[in-house]
């Protein structure tokens, strides 16, 4: 492991006259009311603030946001290796500074041939440390802006990763029936027989109005089923933390499976995050990067509009006829079989014939992008058998 101190480097950016006038962005510049462009124009922000007025009353105290994700560093194709990387990212700055390179502090690599999981909270104990340091005593800075000393304190707001890190950061798994974090023992997940996964198909209906149509229709989504419950109770920091307060950090039992795992709960541990004693006081205290979601989205509905074959992208397989038949009333989508045994898939109408396709494939190849957007996209087309990969 590698792991850089971030307290000095967080006192340059008030050493610096580039630097440090901008650290009072988020309190001295306002926006419309109503408009977000900024995180502290969003409700975290502003709880935070009202909950401790003190830390809230010196705009030049930090708050951070953490984001971590593996990438493999020899590329692709190479032999599998995870390396993991832990970013500190300062809000104080404006939006078109605090995002960019010079302000976003690695302070963590995990190398290693595997993931990490849930043993990431070791690698993760020197930042928390200093973190710790710098919520409860803090460390004196000079401000150049300013010509004066003061107490630089921070504050972790939230950390921001994809679904799979989310589980390793907060300690509640997020596969099986009850990985949602929000749902968790109401999840109304239900097992497909055929793909061999868990569905959340229809469980959005629950936090519509309950005199929301959706509800009572019982051909459009799950066949016969009408919808009568709420939604599920959001946890407060407190109630979370009450539950996991009983549950060991992944340092002192790391091999501990707790009773009820995947039946009631889907804790793995109790986060090192809960370190910091203002954890609880944050009202998101996980995001998720929204980058890898679109991406995964985008994915599987193209691929299944475009009915690419050979590809597990494709939504629209045998499998997922057989499922829809048992939880689904769609009779034109469904499997038959002819006088010679043979299955016959019927062609939905939402995907494309050949025609639709080549023209698709034509354009993306044919279109171009400014350099560093999406150079290479020409080059992920085949036209041959009109699909795309990347």
């Amino acid at each position: 492991m590698h792991y850089l101190p971030l307290i000095p480097r967080l006192q340059r950016l008030y050493a610096s006259p580039s630097s440090a006038k901008h650290m009072r962005w988020h309190a001295e510049n306002h926006h419309d009311i109503g408009m977000m462009c900024h995180p502290s124009d969003g409700g975290a922000w502003k709880h935070f603030d009202k909950t401790y007025p003190d830390f809230a009353s010196e705009p030049r105290i930090l708050r951070l946001g953490l984001c971590s994700d593996g990438f493999s560093p020899f590329g692709m194709s190479s032999k599998s290796y995870s390396c993991w990387p832990i970013i500190v990212t300062v809000y104080n700055l404006s939006p078109s500074m605090c995002m960019t390179t010079p302000y976003m502090f690695l302070s963590s690599i995990i190398p290693g041939k595997n993931n990490p999981k849930a043993q990431i909270d070791v690698y993760l104990q020197p930042l928390i440390d200093e973190l710790k340091s710098l919520w409860e005593i803090g460390v004196v800075t000079y401000d150049v802006s300013l010509k004066q000393n003061f107490v630089m304190k921070a504050s972790l707001m939230w950390t921001i990763s994809d679904f799979p890190a989310y589980g390793m950061l907060s300690g509640w798994q997020t596969t099986g029936k009850l990985s949602c974090p929000y749902c968790m023992k109401s999840s109304q997940a239900f097992w497909l027989k055929n793909g061999g996964k868990h569905s959340w198909f229809d469980c959005h209906c629950q936090f519509l109005s309950m005199n929301h149509p959706f509800r009572k229709n019982k051909n459009d989504f799950l066949k016969g089923r009408v919808e009568k419950s709420y939604p599920p109770c959001l946890l407060c920091g407190e109630e979370v933390l009450e539950r996991v307060s009983y549950i060991p950090k992944i340092t002192e039992q790391p091999n501990l499976k707790m009773p009820g795992y995947g039946a009631t709960h889907n804790w793995t541990k109790r986060s090192v995050f809960w370190d910091l004693s203002y954890w609880k006081d944050n009202l998101i205290r996980h995001n998720l990067d929204v980058m890898h979601i679109e991406k995964n989205v985008f994915d599987n509905v193209f691929f299944t509009i475009m009915d690419i074959k050979r590809t597990n992208k494709n939504k629209d397989g045998v499998k997922s006829r057989m499922d829809l038949r048992e939880h689904c009333l769609r009779p034109e989508l469904e499997l038959s079989v002819d006088n010679g045994g043979k299955v016959l898939k019927p062609k939905a109408s939402f995907t494309c014939n050949d025609d639709q396709r080549r023209a698709v494939c034509e354009w993306l190849h044919n279109i171009r992008m400014p350099d560093g957007y999406a150079g290479n996209l020409s080059s992920c087309v085949d036209l041959k058998e009109y699909g795309s990969y990347y």
